[in-house]
């Protein structure tokens, strides 16, 4: 059997460097017949004005370049019939008709909008994130779309960090777990199958890493850190198959990532094997001039010379290539290897077979915003959502009696999407407030109170809040009119449910906050309905970690339902009333002040570290606030209660490459059915090199009917034990380990062992 195996595998991976060797050859036989000023085109990515812009820039004389062979690809536009148009420009004008290849930034979800990407990494549900991204490339190719700019796979440890919101939060290992299942997703089994698309991974690298918290900002780390905590997603995703790359807007080691040839080259080809296509971030090309390492023409030499293949909207290859090939620059041969690799994943594409494969005028009727596809975008989002706090068992809440409904998001379509949603409308969504009636029916009162704006920063915020469209208004009753409607409304309930938090603009791209606290309007809000003494129970409107500590020590319940997507009110109203029992586990650590960040929990001991006891000095701990997080990496409550036994290993001592079985027995101690994410982590307290004080090294999701028990059982290996080095070599060392297994990366069950070589 294990002979049969082998053989498969080995026919398995011929056939596919058979294919990848043929469709070179076919490339490389389209390249001979190029000229230089065509070669050069197809590095071109540009955006029409009338696209989607996502961006400072948009391209000009876009038909004519199309023409003229001067268009690699575009991106912003969607739809069969733009689509086919600007295809026809390249497939029937163009000397080669050579097709184009049509992006978007496909974020979670084209049409029907999924839960921010930080939300739905809160699931921890690898099959529901799969299926998120294959309905978007369903959707995304119905509308002629065959290339994503996603998934995001950034590390953050940094709330204030705006795009902290596009990614899946702060650990390598489900960082990891969740690329896969976004390129598994996107990609499927076939990329040239009409119905697949081929991913963009983003930002390579370190991206998440910037100082402050500040979007584009300086990125400086360590190799180990580097190669420890911030590089295993973007691998993971290459391993899982991805076809392109997208360079980050930040420096490395003092070059930036556009122009990184230790980055582009020497990592990502020469280390890991990569042969797909790297574009760059919008205009990150031109950016490197602000950088400070060149002129257009030099950094755009730089770039391709790093290993860019692909350069987006700035033209800088278009305008300055043929120059730098004169001077000596850059060599003919570098850019026919740029040229090669888009050809390929043209081909790759079937685009080459059909260049109007992903256009079908019939498929978006039947595939967009699909019964089934609202289904599974509001399954996702109650598994997304977070349970912070549950007084009292508050709730699920009952369908009877009154309740006020009260809060500017609570009657909000607009910000239910969040933020990149390029193609997504809005007016398509579920608010809370339809959500709930819905599910009630006529079997409780519901009051509706706006209570407050979303902000009354008029002067700066609001501006900034609204540079892509209005989000946030000021509403003509003044703040004090309509809090006092909204304690009347809440003085006549039973419970009050308050819909709070941020706009969709306020996190994302160029959404980066220094303050990540509710902004001060909604806050007043929560007082004035805190001193009714009625329970209170706060549903987030958020794409980041919040600052909530008085809201965590004053309200009666806290949802974190993220931004949660196209069908936001059915969702929340699905688990406010236990039609489902919350299940998700925060993936980026709730500080309790911003003087804290970055905070995140697989952070190193210090030479005198804080044991959280008194307040001596000359220990590693602040003078004015805890070293400890409001809510830590994994946290997330249930309406049922689950008890962990201590943990057995199947040995405590072991040797070499022997394995080992680490199980606890779960119990679902309360009276509700409900699913628990067990989480396993590993400590190395001795090492040549300091280690975290925990690492996740698994997990898995428990569905336990009420009262059940099941034994939990986690292989471990030595790759789990594993670390880089001082030399970049990934290592383990013998010695003591812990093991670690529980409900969050704070509250576990632990375990020693030896391991020896």
């Amino acid at each position: 059997m294990k002979k049969l195996l082998t053989v498969a595998i080995f026919v398995f991976f011929s056939f596919v460097s058979f294919a990848q060797n043929d469709i070179t050859s076919k490339a490389k036989a389209i390249l001979a017949k190029m000229t230089l000023e065509e070669k050069i085109g197809q590095l071109n990515l540009i955006i029409p004005g009338d696209g989607a812009v996502t961006g400072s820039v948009v391209s000009s004389n876009v038909e004519n370049k199309i023409k003229t062979g001067k268009v690699g690809g575009l991106f912003g536009i969607y739809t069969p019939e733009k689509i086919r148009k600007a295809q026809d420009l390249a497939v029937k004008y163009s000397r080669l008709h050579i097709p184009m290849i049509f992006g978007l930034d496909v974020i979670h979800g084209h049409k029907t909008i999924f839960p921010i990407p930080l939300g739905m990494s809160a699931s921890w549900d690898m099959g529901l994130i799969e299926q998120s991204a294959q309905i978007a490339a369903k959707e995304s190719t119905a509308d002629g779309l065959n290339w994503a700019f996603s998934p995001m796979v950034d590390i953050a440890r940094d709330a204030r960090w705006g795009r902290i919101s596009e990614g899946s939060g702060e650990d390598p290992y489900l960082g990891g777990e969740i690329a896969k299942a976004m390129v598994r997703g996107y990609q499927g089994k076939d990329l040239s199958s009409n119905n697949t698309m081929m991913a963009c991974v983003k930002h390579f690298a370190l991206y998440g890493g910037a100082e402050a918290g500040r979007e584009y900002n300086t990125v400086d780390m360590s190799r180990i850190k580097m190669y420890e905590y911030y590089l295993p997603p973007y691998k993971a995703a290459l391993d899982a198959g991805a076809g392109s790359f997208m360079s980050s807007f930040n420096e490395i080691d003092g070059v930036p990532a556009t122009a990184n040839k230790w980055l582009l080259t020497d990592l990502l080809r020469k280390q890991w094997g990569f042969k797909g296509f790297v574009v760059s971030d919008y205009t990150s090309v031109n950016e490197m001039v602000n950088h400070g390492i060149g002129d257009l023409q030099t950094v755009t030499a730089r770039s391709l010379k790093a290993g860019l293949d692909m350069d987006m909207v700035g033209e800088g290859m278009l305008t300055t290539l043929q120059k730098s090939l004169t001077e000596g620059k850059v060599s003919l041969a570098e850019i026919d290897q740029a040229c090669l690799r888009i050809l390929e994943a043209k081909f790759k594409l079937g685009l080459f077979d059909d260049p109007y494969r992903y256009i079908d005028e019939a498929r978006p009727a039947k595939d967009i915003l699909s019964t089934d596809n609202r289904t599974a975008a509001r399954n996702m989002a109650a598994h997304s959502m977070v349970l912070l706090k549950n007084d009292k068992q508050v709730l699920p809440l009952k369908k009877s009696g009154t309740i006020a409904l009260v809060g500017p998001l609570a009657d909000n379509r607009r910000n239910m999407l969040g933020t990149w949603v390029v193609a997504g409308d809005w007016k398509q969504s579920v608010s809370v407030l339809e959500g709930i009636k819905q599910a009630i029916g006529n079997s409780a009162n519901i009051i509706y109170s706006k209570g407050s704006n979303i902000t009354d920063d008029t002067a700066l915020f609001l501006k900034r809040v609204n540079a892509l469209g209005v989000e946030a208004e000021i509403d003509s009753r003044s703040p004090e009119v309509m809090i006092s409607e909204a304690v009347a409304a809440a003085n006549k309930s039973d419970v009050i449910v308050a819909v709070v938090g941020e706009s969709a603009n306020m996190s994302g791209e160029a959404a980066s906050r220094a303050d990540i606290g509710i902004p001060a309007s909604q806050q007043a809000l929560l007082k004035a309905l805190a001193k009714t003494g009625k329970p209170l129970v706060i549903v987030l409107i958020n794409g980041r970690p919040l600052t909530l500590v008085w809201e965590n020590e004053h309200a009666t319940a806290i949802l974190d339902a993220w931004a949660p997507g196209t069908e936001a009110g059915n969702a929340v109203a699905d688990v406010l009333f236990g039609k489902y029992n919350p299940s998700g586990k925060i993936t980026a650590t709730f500080p309790r002040s911003v003087g804290q960040i970055p905070i995140y929990y697989n952070h190193k001991n210090t030479g005198r570290p804080f044991d959280g006891t008194g307040f001596p000095k000359y220990k590693s701990n602040y003078l004015d606030e805890s070293n400890e997080p409001l809510y830590p990496f994994g946290y997330g409550l249930s309406y049922t209660s689950f008890e962990y036994s201590p943990v057995m290993l199947s040995k405590t001592k072991l040797k070499g490459e022997e394995k080992l079985t680490a199980t606890v027995t779960l119990t679902n101690a309360g009276k509700y059915a409900g699913e628990e994410v067990v989480q396993l982590y590993i400590t190395d307290p001795v090492a040549s090199v300091t280690r975290a004080v925990k690492d996740l090294k698994g997990f898995q999701k428990v569905l336990l009917q009420a009262g059940e028990s099941k034994e939990i059982s986690f292989r471990i290996t030595t790759e789990q034990l594993s670390f880089f080095n001082s030399d970049l070599k990934k290592v383990w060392e013998p010695g003591k380990f812990i093991v670690h297994i529980g409900t969050n990366s704070s509250h576990v069950q632990s375990a020693e062992l030896e391991w020896n070589k």
